[in-house]
């Protein structure tokens, strides 16, 4: 049920472009409006007018799931408009970025296989016998930064950022490498958590790296944050079992410029977004945190908290959207939650207060993040197959818990292009749905493997992590690449020399 919050009359702003509504503005391309919401004006390096807008973090170039120039394929399977299918060392459920015709991805590849399985194979048998939790127990891994051709595939560079054995255990449907990387165009972040964060040139020079120190998570359940950029910052997340924090390093050399206690804050998995509070650009802007015990927003110059709002569930996961000055905070585990904040009213405790536009206890993700297009907002009930819209002005139900056909269990966030929203399941199936304010499917499609990261959308393609693959699927010419020659790299064709960053089993120098 939606509550909507009585609130005085907002003052007129002039009409600008919006995250949802990207465009041409003054004679910038699109991608040179959305690197400069996006990184505050320390926009991405000249990229030719003509190139595909870069998805190049957590969620895309508007963080909310859509990429508005993009034509991915509308039906797709295993035989049809796959361009590309190629290995993916390791395991890992960090989501690919793209930026200027690379594909970026993070993996950790267990240096004993065997050991590996047999970890994973303990962990299924206490899930199978009701035992909690079914955590794979830590062997030692080679934490892997990859960059493959968003044309062919080929793998262009690998680099080990560090071998060890991690601290701590994950659930056995995660991961030791969650994290979604990071570009501004000119280097790139990797973030494994606990196991370090890396900078690195574009072409794989490593620039910095930093340790943070060891998360304990809930129960062993393992990581998940992506950090985030704003100008000269990366921002990471770091709630957990002990002391939590946020954190914003200088992205050029790793020194860390600030850092901001969490008070009562435990494990949460949200990432931060950064929202412009009045939509004007007349107020500074504000990043926003969910959490278990209290959702915060703050200040970016010394990371001054601004703000707090207690009432999301347990085990806080979904990140954050917004709009036209709003943020969304939603979570789903065990309740329901999603609060719409007003921003330009936000201070101090926001608990019956007018900042809070609406709020909404029904149907609510637990794991998958809403998306936000043009002014709908949509998501999954909790990691299943219903899937709501609301009117992202007025919280209003344009549809609530419809069923998505042939879609069972949901961990990939949705993503939206060309009028249609994605949403892929854990055993590879992919239902395509109308964005609009009824409820309409498009297609029905299936992959051969389960999909547990969330897609990027570059151009015409949709680059789709798998549990060991990496594909591109966009529309085929019969001409151009039949269905029966679709290239499958084996792994010993797609694997030049590798370069390791540090001394094996020893991890950072730091460390």
């Amino acid at each position: 049920m939606t509550t909507r919050q009585p609130s005085p009359p907002a003052p007129q702003a002039s009409p600008v472009p919006q995250p949802i509504a990207w465009g041409r503005r003054a004679g910038m391309s699109c991608r040179a409006v959305a690197a400069s919401l996006l990184f505050g004006l320390a926009a991405w390096p000249a990229l030719a007018d003509d190139g595909p807008t870069p998805w190049p973090q957590w969620r895309g170039p508007h963080f909310n799931g859509t990429q508005l120039d993009a034509t991915p394929p509308l039906h797709f399977s295993e035989e049809h408009n796959v361009r590309f299918k190629v290995p993916v060392p390791g395991e890992g459920l960090a989501s690919p970025i793209v930026y200027d015709g690379v594909v970026y991805l993070l993996s950790a590849e267990a240096a004993s296989s065997e050991a590996m399985v047999a970890s994973q194979q303990a962990a299924q048998a206490k899930a199978e016998n009701q035992e909690w939790p079914p955590s794979v127990d830590p062997v030692a891994q080679s934490f892997l930064v990859l960059a493959y051709s968003a044309e062919s595939g080929e793998l262009l560079w690998r680099r080990v950022a560090s071998q060890h054995v991690p601290h701590e255990s994950h659930y056995l449907d995660a991961s030791w490498a969650s994290a979604t990387p990071i570009t501004d165009g000119t280097h790139l972040y990797a973030h494994f958590g606990s196991n370090g964060t890396f900078a690195y040139s574009l072409d794989g020079t490593l620039v910095w790296k930093k340790d943070l120190g060891d998360m304990e998570t809930r129960n062993g359940f393992g990581e998940g944050s992506s950090p985030l950029l704003w100008q000269d910052l990366l921002l990471i997340p770091w709630d957990h079992e002990g002391d939590s924090f946020l954190v914003a390093l200088d992205k050029a050399s790793g020194e860390e410029r600030w850092r901001t206690p969490r008070p009562e804050e435990r494990s949460s998995w949200a990432t931060p977004v950064v929202v412009d509070p009045d939509g004007d650009g007349e107020m500074p802007p504000q990043l926003v945190l969910p959490g278990t015990h209290r959702s915060r927003g703050y200040d970016l110059e010394e990371g001054t908290e601004l703000w707090s709002l207690g009432g999301m569930t347990f085990n806080t996961i979904p990140s954050p959207v917004a709009r036209q000055g709003v943020v969304y905070l939603m979570s789903g585990f065990r309740e329901n939650a999603l609060q719409a904040i007003e921003l330009r009213r936000a201070k101090g405790a926001l608990e019956g207060s007018d900042a809070i536009l609406f709020t909404h206890d029904r149907h609510t993700p637990y794991v998958p993040s809403p998306v936000l297009y043009d002014d709908n907002l949509c998501f999954i009930k909790h990691n299943k197959n219903g899937f709501t819209c609301l009117d992202a002005a007025s919280g209003e139900v344009r549809f609530t818990e419809v069923r998505l056909p042939g879609v069972k269990n949901v961990y990939a966030s949705p993503v939206a292009a060309a009028g249609r929203i994605y949403v892929f399941d854990k055993a590879g199936a992919v239902a395509v749905v109308r964005n609009g304010s009824t409820f309409e499917v498009l297609a029905e499609n299936s992959l051969d493997e389960g999909v547990d990261a969330t897609p990027a959308i570059y151009g015409d393609s949709l680059y789709v992590r798998s549990r060991h693959h990496l594909y591109r699927l966009a529309e085929t010419v019969k001409e151009d690449v039949p269905a029966a020659e679709v290239p499958k790299m084996e792994p010993s064709k797609a694997a030049p020399a590798e370069e390791v960053e540090g001394p094996a089993e020893q991890g950072m120098t730091d460390r």
